[in-house]
């Protein structure tokens, strides 16, 4: 996984002896014949390709498996991805001559360009300054991201720590309130990536009336290094990088966001903002963050620069940032199914239909259970007139286990949100989420940004929604009694492991056991993939078992 990962960030043909040094680099010692000896194996299994004497390339087959591969290794590799990217900025604002970090985006569409380099002189973005190329026959642009900052005060001594990145919400310019987050660590997913949607952001609403939802991100930094960094901010505007929103006071929450004692909080906006202009006027466009360095001097300028039209953030915050976390403890201890009665409150989904397709996804929630109802948790729904056009259907959360065992005396606690590639008899997770940092369930995500296959999991060959939950191991054999007897009840799990296990590839942490259920959310993905529009919402409340009907 490390030499793809060399062949990728490089996007070039290396040969064993810089393979070799750069595996050194990364704490791998490997000499040339060893590296040969994998690059062979990789060769076999179409991964790369020699090129003659030069050496090997990474090929696209390589590419989608450094993607899926090893998904434990890749939650903790997204954060120290841009840890690596950080220290590798050369930006001297005095000359405006050095690398910085960009994010690198295909395009598929003409005419994106035009909407991209417009909405450059709306100045919401981290700088007016890009790069578009032609490779494969396939278009990329590239954008300054907003880690750079982060580069660039890690390079005049001030510790940055990036901790999440969301939505923003904007009102008359005025920046109000991030509305939702995850955070940058345990996470497979890059934040802004998760929120990067035609449906999630509104960016042009912005430009044109200052009220919407951008992207943005959040880092903290020593109070003792506030001035410095103000100035550095203001060094950085002369040369065309702006996107800064605000920038707190010592140990004073921002924008919602609690910030420790002693720290101060920064938002910036999402480097992604123009790419998302493209996608909200129906582009399609593959964005990856912080993927690549740029000369910043040699990047084109769309216009010159233009100051960011956010005004101060004076408004007090609607609300403090929610995590999903203190919610799902709260829910997990008003549990109280019986495994005895088979009666008591669970935990509940609650999404919303249009009332002329209630049969319909109702059909679908049959059908899924029926043919697969391990993919589904138990066998009941219940309808909610909401008294308009849309119906409410509530469905099982897997999170009602935990909930249950958290009844038993059993700490369970879920750990990672995922999407689960089904093929044939091998599963493993390609997506892991922590809930840690999390404002908002990332099945959720998942689904809004179509990244499930519900039905082709069906076949063997799918995407399906599913998460990672852990327990100490000492009540290991009490865990499995109260399982086998909620499969009598559909309460099934997909897997149960051993301590310090990995479960399908998600890694279970020490003197713990690890076991993985399917996300209560399938049936409304499979009706999403089915054509009926679906208002999707996750881990919404307690409601009795024996209010919901049987299938």
């Amino acid at each position: 996984m490390e030499i793809l990962r060399i062949l990728y960030n490089k996007n070039d043909t290396l040969g064993a002896k810089v393979i070799s040094e750069e595996l050194n680099k990364r704490g791998y010692s490997l000499g040339e014949r060893a590296v040969r000896y994998h690059m062979h194996i990789l060769d076999e299994k179409g991964f790369t390709e020699k090129m003659g004497y030069k050496g090997r390339k990474i090929t696209d087959k390589g590419i989608e498996e450094l993607k899926k591969g090893l998904i434990y290794d890749q939650v903790d590799f997204t954060y120290s991805r841009f840890q690596e990217k950080m220290y590798n900025v050369s930006l001297d604002y005095e000359t405006a001559k050095g690398s910085v970090i960009v994010n690198l985006s295909s395009i598929n569409e003409v005419g994106s360009e035009e909407i991209i380099k417009e909405f450059f002189k709306e100045g919401l973005s981290v700088s007016s300054r890009y790069n578009f190329y032609e490779k494969n026959n396939v278009t990329y642009i590239e954008t300054v991201c907003g880690t750079t900052f982060d580069g660039v005060f890690q390079k005049n001594g001030i510790i940055s720590k990036p901790l999440y990145g969301g939505l923003l919400k904007v009102e008359d310019y005025i920046p109000i309130n991030f509305i939702e987050q995850i955070a940058y660590e345990k996470t497979s997913i890059t934040p802004l990536e998760a929120f990067s949607s035609h449906d999630s952001t509104s960016v042009l609403n912005v430009a044109n009336d200052g009220t919407g939802v951008i992207p943005a991100n959040f880092r903290i930094i020593p109070a003792s290094k506030r001035q410095q960094a103000l100035k550095i901010i203001e060094n950085l505007s002369k040369i065309g990088i702006n996107g800064v929103i605000h920038v707190g006071e010592s140990g004073q929450s921002v924008l919602g966001i609690p910030v420790p004692d002693n720290m101060v909080g920064i938002v910036i906006i999402g480097g992604v903002a123009p790419l998302c202009a493209a996608q909200e006027s129906g582009y399609d466009l593959n964005i990856k963050l912080a993927d690549n360095f740029a000369e910043y001097s040699k990047m084109k300028l769309t216009t010159q620069n233009i100051s960011n039209p956010l005004k101060e953030c004076t408004k007090k915050p609607e609300k403090k940032v929610s995590f999903v976390l203190n919610k799902i403890y709260n829910l997990l201890s008003n549990v109280t199914f019986d495994i005895e009665t088979h009666s008591g409150d669970i935990i509940s989904n609650i999404s919303y239909v249009n009332k002329n397709q209630v049969d319909d996804a109702i059909d679908v929630l049959k059908e899924l259970f029926d043919r697969k109802p391990e993919y589904c948790i138990g066998n009941r729904y219940a309808l909610f007139d909401e008294g308009n056009d849309n119906v409410g259907i509530a469905t099982i959360c897997s999170l009602t286990i935990d909930g249950i065992l958290t009844k038993y005396g059993i700490s369970s606690l879920p750990t990672y949100s995922g999407i689960l590639d089904i093929y044939e008899n091998n599963r493993r997770f390609i997506e892991l989420v922590s809930y840690k940092g999390s404002s908002v369930d990332p099945h959720e995500i998942f689904i809004k940004k179509n990244m499930h296959d519900v039905y082709g999991s069906i076949e063997n060959s799918g995407k399906l929604l599913a998460s990672v939950h852990t327990i100490p191991y000492v009540s290991r054999e009490a865990t499995k009694d109260i399982l086998n007897s909620l499969n009598d009840y559909g309460f099934e799990i997909l897997g149960m492991g051993q301590t310090n296990e990995y479960m399908y590839n998600a890694k279970i942490e020490k003197y713990h056991f690890g076991y993985v259920v399917a996300g209560g959310l399938n049936p409304i993905a499979a009706m999403k993939e089915r054509g009926i529009p679906v208002d999707v919402k996750s881990i919404e409340k307690i409601i009795d078992y024996d209010s919901l009907e049987e299938l």
